[in-house]
């Protein structure tokens, strides 16, 4: 009896003990999937707010791609509402850009609808639309799907195709610029932050060159008299601190829509509201209607301007750059 009891002791012993590893490794287990998961939770998570954030699929020769679509609340039956698209930068997705620039917030309480396309990792590792690659034809491939999921939205939620507007960061920014230079009749303005303009580079190797400001910008393929008629205008906003796409790019874009054009420039004003970074902002007009804004941010490096806090590519101190693009294109709806 008393070898049994020994032996019921140290089964006892052992039982516990493979219980407490047990729940150790679970807890380190599930901690570690927890941190694996979290990305994806995020990806997957509506941004804060009312209204809807539906998930769409568009195809094509450049394969396929995902988008969400803003749509705020209490939408009409019969109701169209202008389209706002926007592009996301390197490293982010639609999810993290519509965080970042907190433009649903806009949308919300300014009523219109916001498109999110998202490129896929397996066409960028970096998540980067590949703007500048016209020799292996992505740039053109990229350029068709995004126009096809501004069409599906157009046709089957409460969009005005004839209100459409088109803005985005960094590399978003460069294929914003090239959407429009292929269908500028599309769209009403165009925004581009702390990008490259359009035509500046056709490969890798020369994108890297026109990011830090070292390669000419080529003229737009418009006269005067189709620049009044069927372009947009741009807005350029880029930050002075800017250690990865050079300033000169902002310069030459905007200047490259003037010279498009044949608008003159105005003279520059400052801008400081409150704590925010100040900005000095030119505007570039022909008879009296704006060609081309230039919206320089002192202190701004390559993020978002007025941003959500803590989040990548995304500056907190302001200007709010949402608010600029808005108002940029209502203006442009009204006209």
């Amino acid at each position: 009896m008393k070898k049994r009891t020994r032996k019921s002791v140290w089964a006892r012993s052992l039982e516990r003990s493979l219980v407490a590893i047990t729940r150790s490794a679970m807890k380190t287990g599930a901690r570690a999937v927890g941190r694996a998961m979290k990305p994806v939770v995020s990806r997957r998570t509506p941004p804060p707010g009312d209204g809807a954030w539906v998930l769409g699929i568009a195809t094509g020769v450049a394969g396929a791609r995902r988008f969400r679509l803003y749509r705020p609340p209490g939408v009409a039956i019969g109701e169209r509402l202008p389209l706002m698209v926007m592009l996301h930068g390197c490293g982010q997705d639609a999810n993290s850009f519509a965080r970042s620039t907190r433009m649903n917030r806009v949308a919300m309480r300014e009523r219109f609808l916001v498109l999110y396309p998202e490129q896929d990792r397996l066409a960028n590792a970096q998540g980067c639309w590949n703007w500048f690659d016209a020799t292996a034809g992505r740039a053109s491939g990229e350029a068709a799907l995004i126009m096809k999921m501004i069409d599906q939205v157009c046709l089957l939620h409460p969009a005005d195709s004839g209100r459409v507007a088109i803005a985005g960061l960094s590399a978003g920014a460069s294929m914003a610029a090239l959407l429009v230079t292929r269908h500028p009749d599309r769209f009403r303005a165009v925004a581009m932050h702390s990008g490259v303009p359009p035509g500046t580079a056709h490969s890798t190797l020369s994108a890297l060159g026109a990011m830090h400001g070292r390669r000419a910008t080529q003229p737009l393929a418009a006269t005067p008299l189709t620049m009044e008629s069927g372009w947009p205008p741009l807005l350029v906003i880029h930050g002075d601190a800017d250690p990865v796409v050079a300033l000169q790019n902002a310069q030459a874009a905007a200047q490259q829509w003037a010279d498009a054009a044949g608008a003159r420039v105005r003279p520059s004003r400052d801008v400081q509201r409150g704590q925010r970074y100040a900005m000095t902002v030119t505007d570039f007009r022909r008879a009296g209607r704006i060609v081309s804004r230039l919206v320089e941010v002192h202190g701004l490096a390559h993020a978002w301007s007025g941003g959500a806090a803590q989040l990548p590519s995304s500056d907190p101190r302001g200007p709010d750059a949402s608010r600029m693009v808005w108002a940029f294109a209502a203006a442009q709806f009204r006209a």
